[in-house]
């Protein structure tokens, strides 16, 4: 597989944001807002299709999990903590040191690399779950690249896979409001261009060769300032989840 899913002035953006990945005032100040958010959904998605009790002690422990555009690890080092066996990617090379040094900081052992989905799909790699959280909407050719996380899926493996919303609504949030008014991501962060509706996403992930079997939005509330879970609103930020056939080929 070619990596031409890798689009450099996307790279380019977080390779200069790198330091600041674990400053919770910094430049991913909204991504530590959403985390909680985001790993409640990760943790039960998981459990559920693996059949884990998360109240147990490390209840990911013999899954292989695959965190692909992983940045300084703020998913990959609650999934090593949960026992599972993490690799971290990512295209931009600067966020992987930063991953690193946290990680052994934290005393976790993650094995973080400095590449792409096509190249890990290439040399056959496999994983239980990849997780694909707000990466899509960066990459130059999304349905090319879904179809490098499902290769790297063993037979009915999980992807969760997360985005934005492309509508007037999500231009004002995501663009207007967090670049512009807020300033909690530097302008031209996003492209709204990039953004893919849910039912655009079930359609790539379907040509990809996964079977979508869920999508929640996350929403986030202004006055008590946190983010939630949604059924129904799905307007600006949500998360989908997609099984591999147990019968397709590894």
């Amino acid at each position: 597989m070619s990596t031409n899913t890798v689009d450099p002035s996307e790279v380019a953006k977080f390779e200069a944001m790198a330091a600041e990945w674990w400053d919770l005032n910094g430049k991913f100040k909204p991504l530590h807002m959403l985390n909680p958010c985001r790993l409640d959904y990760i943790t039960s998605q998981i459990a559920a299709e693996y059949d884990r009790d998360l109240n147990g002690d490390a209840p990911f422990a013999g899954l292989r999990i695959l965190d692909i555009g992983c940045g300084g690890g703020l998913l990959s080092e609650p999934m090593a903590r949960l026992g599972a066996d993490v690799v971290g990617a990512d295209a931009a090379g600067g966020n992987i040191p930063v991953a690193q040094v946290h990680a052994a900081q934290s005393g976790l052992e993650i094995d973080y690399r400095h590449t792409t989905a096509e190249s890990l799909a290439a040399s056959g790699e496999q994983f239980d779950v990849v997780l694909n959280m707000e990466v899509v909407e960066h990459v130059a050719d999304p349905l090319a690249f879904l179809t490098a996380c499902q290769t790297l899926l063993k037979p009915g493996g999980l992807m969760i896979c997360s985005t934005l919303n492309r509508n007037p609504k999500s231009f004002l949030a995501a663009i207007i409001g967090a670049e512009h008014i807020m300033k909690w991501l530097p302008k031209g962060t996003h492209d709204w261009s990039k953004f893919i509706t849910p039912d655009e996403l079930f359609h790539l992930i379907n040509k990809a060769g996964l079977d979508p079997v869920d999508r929640k939005g996350f929403v986030f509330n202004p006055i008590t300032w946190d983010w939630s879970l949604s059924d129904r609103d799905l307007s600006v930020n949500y998360v989908t989840a997609s099984l591999k056939s147990p019968s397709a080929s590894a």
